[in-house]
């Protein structure tokens, strides 16, 4: 339940901590708006709060042509709804009912369309569908809002499945046509950086709620970064990609690289450049980077635990930390397992670098560094003991490696968000040759669970304890 005199004081003193925690709706205009939003305060009695864009759109409201509520940082949902409708909500975001429909996700978790439908109605307060529809507006507006892509392109990678639809709906929701979005974009100077597709690539932006302990992040993703498959620096993180049968490049840095904003001002969002052939899968793609920048962290909530349960001097060293997520769970699960007996972080990437040279896909990216694909659980299973161990992979955990990727092709385990951590958990620990500690790296980052401590110490986990849920950002401050 929101707390209305909190929100009213977010709303008048603009207060970046709750954006994306609430949105607000003025009713003299029928518009929604973030927080932070840099028009003109409303009175207090002309305002409606609401727990999501969703929500605000599903009681009639309109988006903020200048905040732009489809910028704003998400949730993470732990523990504020049930693990069904979390995990349904998380396949929606990443584009499950795109072209495909209701009953086929509820068939996913094992219940009825009904069931489904009763749940995120109940916990999340939308139905499938209008979630879905809303995840597709807010995309095609961030995208008529942030590219030059035509707008046939923005139609299908908003996961709609014809422009004359995408139309309907955008005009009914919004009253505009997605031109008018377009030419508010053009005429706006003030808003992010519109870099469109140039150079070949497609520019858009990915936000968060500050502190962000980048340095940190971005030094642990260069301490495991694969060679031809990612390039890390200080300031980006650029990789290969293959995603829905798309494949291309990705780059990363924080903030957007534009002469118009001072390089003293906060930063508040992530810049991504991607290959055009990865815009049909769009959709998915900016779900998994939200996942691997844990950009829907709350690092306020999160620091504020553990400051006041002993780790004070940690947070203070590097606030807003991030627990990095995955782009791919079985990606996960081959650099822990195929690296688990190297003596060393330098020597546990090449032997993860041995296996993606000869196994994983190569990929004309127009960048030397950047020229092959993780391999993927049926090309891992294809190599087989013999190939794997050849490369230098002990033959523990080649069984162990080739027992994840036959379950993950029988459909027997799920490596993403949406699976259940204990199950998991459970399911990695009865293969041979999967370590506890193993088990729960993997459903940390592939599952990307806040609280997993994958730290094999009894007197620690006992300590532990009173870092729930967040014993994963404690793992980090402790370790890394």
């Amino acid at each position: 339940m929101l707390d209305a005199a909190a929100c009213h004081r977010a709303v008048e003193s603009r207060d970046a901590r709750f954006d994306g925690t609430f949105f607000v709706g003025i009713t003299t205009t029928s518009i929604y708006c973030r927080p932070i939003c840099p028009a003109r305060v409303s009175y207090p009695d002309r305002r409606r709060f609401f727990d999501s864009a969703g929500a605000a759109e599903g009681a009639g409201f309109r988006p903020c042509l200048r905040c732009r509520p489809e910028l704003a940082p998400g949730l993470a949902l732990v523990d504020t709804v049930s693990r069904l409708a979390r995990a349904a909500a998380l396949r929606i975001a990443g584009g499950a009912l795109n072209g495909s429909s209701v009953s086929a996700l509820a068939r996913e978790f094992h219940v009825s369309e009904r069931h489904l439908r009763r749940a995120m109605e109940s916990e999340i307060g939308l139905s499938p569908i209008s979630l879905a529809q809303t995840h597709r507006l807010l995309l095609a507006k961030q995208l008529l809002g942030e590219t030059a892509l035509p707008v046939t392109h923005i139609a299908y990678a908003s996961g709609f499945q014809s422009l004359r639809r995408f139309n309907t709906v955008f005009r009914a929701q919004y009253g505009l046509n997605p031109s008018a979005v377009r030419r508010a974009r053009t005429s706006n100077t003030s808003s992010a950086a519109a870099t469109g597709a140039t150079n070949d690539v497609v520019r858009l932006s990915l936000a968060y709620r500050a502190p962000f302990a980048w340095d940190s992040l971005i030094s642990l993703l260069k301490r495991e970064a694969v060679p031809g498959v990612e390039s890390v620096d200080d300031t980006r993180y650029a990789r290969t990609m293959q995603i829905a049968g798309c494949s291309g490049t990705i780059v990363v840095d924080n903030g957007v690289s534009d002469d118009r904003k001072s390089k003293h001002a906060a930063r508040t969002h992530l810049s991504v450049a991607l290959s055009p052939t990865l815009v049909p899968a769009l959709m998915p793609l900016l779900a998994r980077l939200r996942q691997l920048f844990d950009l829907d962290s709350e690092p306020l909530v999160v620091d504020a635990h553990l400051a006041a349960a002993g780790l004070r001097s940690f947070v203070r060293r590097r606030p807003g930390l991030r627990v990095p997520g995955a782009i791919d769970g079985f990606e996960i699960a081959l650099r822990t397992l195929t690296g688990a007996a190297a003596r060393s972080p330098e020597e546990r990437v090449k032997r993860i670098a041995r296996v993606v040279e000869s196994i994983g896909d190569q990929i004309d990216s127009g960048n030397p560094d950047l020229n092959r694909l993780m391999p993927t659980a049926p090309q891992i299973a294809d190599a087989g003991e013999r190939g794997l161990t050849s490369l230098g992979v002990s033959s523990r955990s080649a069984r162990a490696l080739l027992a994840v990727a036959n379950a993950v092709i029988a459909g027997e385990l799920t490596l993403d968000p949406t699976a259940d951590p204990l199950a998991t958990h459970r399911a990695l620990l009865a293969i041979d040759g999967i370590s506890d500690r193993a088990a729960r790296t993997i459903v940390m980052r592939a599952l990307h669970g806040p609280d997993d401590f994958p730290i094999a110490d009894r007197p620690l986990n006992d300590r532990a304890e009173q870092w729930r849920p967040w014993r994963a950002y404690a793992a980090l401050h402790l370790f890394s």
